[in-house]
């Protein structure tokens, strides 16, 4: 008896040594588990898709939530409320009226031209009913931009938002000429050659069209085409397979969302993180979601409050509106316990927990084409997402040293990237592309693809994708964004590509040559942008006629907010644009000897920055 009695003591006092080495050495096991778990759980459930050869999408688990759930709020918009019954019904009538009034087949591409509405859904809905995929257009691209993206997706047909049909106003003969079939959210319209859809809704039938038009039998078909900016001046579409969106959707519940959440939804739709995380996630939990047309930081909060949200979706910028607001008693009177999203800087996540409550900040690290997704399961501060040994074995990715001033990776004599850099060192993020993490690419030609891939990265013949990243992981596995390299920054919530900036700038006649790059502003996420120019011999700077070009041609985030003038260019040893010393340098005039200029929207002007507007940027007196 006494014999038992000291094994079970010892047994006991070991595992209470195993926990007390693993909270110290491992503190983090259990909690990477059970997440690791609920990934893997639902990776092996797509996995099987592949075996009986029919896919559950994401628009089959809206059908289905519909028939389980008919008269649960799908989703909140300006008041009013539209349950899963009522969107499913009339994406039933839209599709009735693409493929029978608009004579759309299986696997013809649409793209759509729409703010955020429920419509937008109704639409994207009815035309994946019908078989069709479905090209989100950004709403601030122009002309020259908006006829690229039907060429590279080979979209035919158009369906445009009520608000949006005055702004084809200059492109829409173009359009019609190229045999696109436009259509537009409209009873009516002037011109007889666009076509009107709600005055045929009501004759549609909201009966669905036969379930085998949307079939799917591959998690690799394409579903959606969501632009990005790219290296390569004009919009990239980046092609969004069944599999990307069914991943997409298994966020929020990751993260631990259920059907009782209510989401709120703030950012455009066309991005892929409205589309596919929020819009998809509530779908997969069965969940209500809160959609605004845009961001107001000052109903924010009285937005949540009226309406119960617990989750909300974010970009840093978002949060960092939201800290800047008036305070108020109210600040923590709401339900909202988990933010989900990306770019959070530690500062701002401070200040927001501080102000606001712990509302658990989930930070969400992948580009819309990307192979590789980081999630900051933990919450800690600052940092993108976690890894571990059962992570790095599911998916393979790596840290390779960069090389800044040559803006290339560095190589050994051998030909090789420098790999497994110790914790703490900046690297270039490269995730390895395998039949568990594909990449799909852009739509179009093959060599916006290729240019993403690298390869014989650390053997001959494997294959890497490119995120164009500079991250960091500590010891303990946390890893952090550092820096984007290479021709795209980040600005107001967008991707700018430099190449396409610097191409509309190009066309102003004063201007020989022009570099574009982003420069980081004090107490301002991302990086503001910045064109260094080159004027052309026997011409001067003109800052109005500047002004006035990037105002007609360029988005609001696109535009240059200072101009940097130069007599020569610094071109790399591989004859690119050298960006890194213009980069560090930045837009202070005490330490850059150029003329500089910056944006004055009051003035309608690029006017000359003096030390004194340079301190009213700093100060916030002088807005970005």
């Amino acid at each position: 008896m006494s014999l038992c009695l000291g094994l079970v003591s010892a047994l006991c006092a070991g595992l209470l040594f195993a926990l007390a080495l693993q909270k110290l050495r491992f503190p983090y096991f259990w909690r990477d588990l059970f997440f690791l778990f609920r990934v893997v759980r639902y990776g092996v459930k797509l996995e099987l898709f592949r075996f009986t050869s029919s896919v559950c999408t994401v628009l089959d688990r809206f059908v289905q939530q519909a028939q389980r759930i008919p008269d649960k709020p799908f989703v909140v918009y300006d008041g009013r409320v539209h349950t899963y019954q009522d969107v499913d019904r009339r994406s039933n009538r839209l599709a009735n009226v693409f493929h029978h009034t608009a004579k759309l087949k299986k696997g013809d591409c649409v793209a759509v031209l729409m703010s955020n509405e429920p419509d937008f859904l109704c639409v994207w809905f009815g035309l994946a009913k019908a078989g069709c995929s479905v090209a989100f257009l950004n709403t601030n691209i122009k002309s020259k931009s908006l006829l690229h993206c039907f060429t590279c997706c080979g979209a035919t047909t158009l369906i445009v938002g009520s608000d949006l049909v005055e702004s084809l106003d200059g492109i829409l003969s173009t359009l019609l000429e190229d045999k696109i079939q436009v259509w537009t959210m409209r009873s009516q319209w002037r011109n007889s050659q666009v076509h009107t859809l709600l005055d045929k809704l009501d004759a549609a039938s909201d009966q669905p069209v036969p379930a085998e038009l949307r079939a799917c039998t591959s998690l690799k078909t394409p579903t959606l085409y969501i632009f990005t900016s790219g290296t390569t001046g004009l919009p990239k579409a980046a092609v969004i397979s069944q599999l990307q969106s069914l991943k997409a959707a298994a966020g929020f519940w990751a993260f631990g969302g259920t059907e009782e959440d209510v989401v709120y939804i703030p950012l455009p739709l066309y991005h892929s993180a409205a589309s596919l995380v929020g819009i998809g996630g509530t779908i997969q939990l069965g969940a209500t979601c809160v959609l605004k047309k845009k961001f107001s930081a000052s109903k924010f909060w009285s937005d949540c409050r009226e309406q119960g949200v617990t989750i909300f979706q974010y970009i840093g910028e978002l949060c960092r509106y939201l800290c800047n607001q008036p305070k108020n008693d109210l600040d923590r009177d709401h339900k909202v316990r988990m933010g989900v999203g990306n770019g959070l800087r530690p500062d701002v996540w401070r200040e927001f927990h501080n102000r606001f409550g712990k509302v658990r900040m989930c930070e969400v690290y992948g580009s819309t084409e990307g192979n590789l997704c980081f999630m900051n399961h933990i919450g800690k501060i600052g940092t993108v997402g976690r890894s571990n040994a059962l992570y790095k074995l599911l998916f393979k990715y790596d840290l390779v040293k960069y090389d800044m001033m040559k803006d290339l990776p560095a190589k050994d004599q051998r030909g090789f990237c420098h790999g497994h850099l110790s914790s703490g060192e900046t690297g270039l993020l490269l995730s390895k592309v395998s039949s568990i993490s594909p990449f799909f690419g852009y739509a179009g030609s093959k060599s916006l693809t290729e240019k993403k891939l690298m390869r014989d990265v650390f053997a001959k013949g494997d294959v890497y994708f490119n995120t164009g990243d500079l991250m960091v992981e500590d010891q303990h596995g946390f890893i952090c964004f550092r820096d984007r390299v290479g021709d795209t920054y980040r600005w107001k919530g967008e991707n700018v590509a430099t190449t396409e900036v610097a191409e509309s700038l190009g066309l102003v006649d004063f201007i020989q040559e022009v570099n574009v790059y982003g420069v980081e502003v004090p107490g301002q996420e991302g990086r503001a942008g910045m064109a260094a120019v080159i004027t052309r011999p026997g011409a001067t700077f003109d800052g109005k006629k500047l002004f006035e070009h990037a105002m007609r041609d360029l988005p609001a985030y696109a535009r240059p907010l200072f101009i940097r003038l130069q007599e020569e260019m610094e071109m790399t040893s591989t004859f690119k644009q050298q960006k890194f010393q213009l980069v560090q340098s930045g837009f202070n005039p005490s330490r850059v000897l150029d003329p500089l200029y910056v944006l004055d929207s009051q003035q309608q002007n690029y006017v000359p920055l003096t030390d004194s507007v340079y301190q009213n940027i700093l100060s916030g007196e002088h807005r970005l």
